[in-house]
């Protein structure tokens, strides 16, 4: 048993060498590569409808100027589907509970977006640091609020991605090891946590779809 729960969440090495490149890179080699046939497997017609379906709910509040970015958000949600699923997974490493890593994500592609909207619509961009309507007195406290909180929203997607996945890794260890300790001692009482863990590991499957969903949505708006 670990000596700390948070062991769990630190990169693996192997005769020194971080395997963190490794899983990330291995989300990428699960996923069947589309072909230009009139007919595929089942496995790439599920892919091809997944993409088409996620493309289509996350592109319908965007304007046809911003569906260019379809390729990539589509791409980094793939990206952190696989990762948070296969983390789940007995005996892996889900890089998407470190805060770095997750930072490293969503920093860049905030900045992008609040470049290309300075330098597309500079007025509009503008305009949303002071909301309409506001009194006088009100228009620089207001304008200092917005700011913090426009700087402010990478460190919350990034922090929201991390804080969801480890704390359901965390809950499974802990209902894990209290199953495994009362098995011999209370064998009633430990099939009743480990249906407990059972339906817990359902919802941290939600989770990591619906956290991946989340983060991509809130780039994209």
């Amino acid at each position: 048993m670990m000596a700390n729960l948070f062991d769990q969440f630190m990169s693996p090495t192997y005769l020194g060498m971080p395997l963190i490149v490794l899983a990330l890179g291995l989300p990428w080699i699960l996923w069947p590569s589309p072909s230009s046939r009139w007919l595929n497997n089942r496995l790439v017609t599920l892919q091809s409808w997944f993409l088409n379906r996620f493309t289509q709910q996350l592109l319908l509040p965007i304007n046809t100027g911003g569906h260019k970015w379809a390729l990539i958000l589509a791409s980094l949600m793939t990206f952190l589907l696989s990762m948070n699923l296969l983390g789940l997974l007995p005996y892996t490493f889900t890089p998407t509970t470190q805060l770095s890593l997750n930072m490293g994500l969503a920093v860049p592609f905030w900045l992008a977006t609040v470049i290309i909207g300075m330098r597309n619509q500079p007025t509009a961009a503008l305009g949303h640091l002071l909301p309409e309507g506001t009194p006088t007195p009100l228009i620089p406290v207001l304008i200092v609020i917005e700011t913090i909180s426009l700087f402010i929203r990478p460190l919350a997607l990034g922090v929201r991605l991390t804080a969801n996945l480890t704390a359901g890794h965390l809950l499974i260890q802990l209902i894990a090891t209290a199953a495994f300790t009362l098995m011999t001692s209370m064998t009633t009482v430990a099939l009743l946590t480990t249906s407990i863990l059972f339906l817990l590991t359902l919802l941290e499957i939600a989770v990591a779809m619906i956290q991946a969903y989340v983060f991509v949505l809130l780039l994209s708006l």
